[in-house]
């Protein structure tokens, strides 16, 4: 029997979060959990999750896995909530040690020993496990992130950030890390699967001219009408538009808090004396005002 599966949209931060429920056996999974987060105000909340979790209830079903598609850059995750109300693994790809190793001293990060113990499994890529009577593949598509991976599971497939809608194209490639060569190759893999295969995306911006909100589109709607990736755009044409993309985008509002979290599975970097825990904030100077910095030491 194919999943059954639910989507959640976080108006903040245009992410979409999944629970997958195996029919027959009631196990489910959750893909990508929010946590709700206000940088102003500096306080956290689990609204979004508890909504999860509530569903979940209501159709009597059992969360056993929490799937991260990568560490994201634009919200944080719920994850050890999630993983605290149900006993549920977090899993994520492998190569999450390898972003680890990038940001760890970013952030002078030295509770994190960057081999990806804070996560339960590190999936490899062509790896299947089970949720319930459901057999997931994994599948490695890195270039947003070196991490990424996509869940397979039947004729669905959930893409975290490597593609958006048709109309809105796909994602960014110029992180730490980030490849766009990796990224066309990863999306060509994703669009060598039947053109009936149905993607879920993680976000959605709503494209210019669109009323809606949308998340799950088809591997042939990406084939042909994708605005970056439909067939006939090549790899060098892809990733001279990506690039020069990427040079004019500026940085997620909440890179810097999530990145820092969702690297420790949602863990918070350890309590201060005072009991109270801390994001750090990297001061990175431009123009002029490495001289300002200087003078203050």
């Amino acid at each position: 029997m194919a999943a059954t599966i639910t989507a959640f949209f976080d108006e903040p931060t245009n992410t979409v979060s999944y629970l997958v429920i195996d029919p027959e056996t009631r196990d489910a999974a959750v893909i990508d959990p929010v946590l709700d987060y206000d940088p102003g105000a500096g306080t956290v909340d689990i609204a979004s999750a508890d909504r999860i979790l509530a569903a979940a209830a209501a159709a009597d079903a059992r969360i056993v896995w929490v799937l991260e598609t990568h560490a994201h850059a634009d919200h944080l995750t719920a994850a050890p909530y999630i993983k605290a109300r149900t006993g549920a693994m977090i899993g994520i790809g492998t190569d999450i040690r390898q972003v680890q190793q990038i940001f760890r001293p970013m952030f002078d990060a030295g509770d994190l020993a960057a081999d990806g113990g804070d996560f339960d499994r590190l999936f490899v890529d062509g790896e299947r496990f089970a949720i319930g009577n459901l057999e997931v593949e994994v599948m490695h598509t890195p270039g947003h992130t070196p991490a990424d991976v996509s869940y397979r599971i039947g004729d669905a497939v959930f893409v975290g950030d490597t593609l958006f809608m048709p109309d809105y194209g796909t994602a960014r490639a110029d992180f730490p890390g980030g490849d766009a060569r990796q990224l066309f190759r990863s999306i060509r893999r994703l669009l060598a699967l039947p053109r009936a295969t149905r993607l879920f995306m993680c976000h959605d911006y709503k494209a210019p001219g669109r009323d809606a909100y949308a998340w799950e589109t088809t591997v042939g709607d990406e084939r042909d009408h994708s605005v970056h990736v439909h067939d006939g755009v090549d790899e060098d044409a892809f990733v001279a538009m990506r690039t020069a993309r990427d040079a004019g985008l500026a940085a997620p509002r909440l890179l810097l808090p999530s990145i820092q979290v969702n690297i420790r599975a949602g863990r918070f970097p350890p309590a201060e004396e005072n009991g109270v825990r801390f994001l750090r904030i990297p001061v990175r100077p431009k123009g002029g005002a490495a001289a300002m910095l200087s003078a203050m030491d």
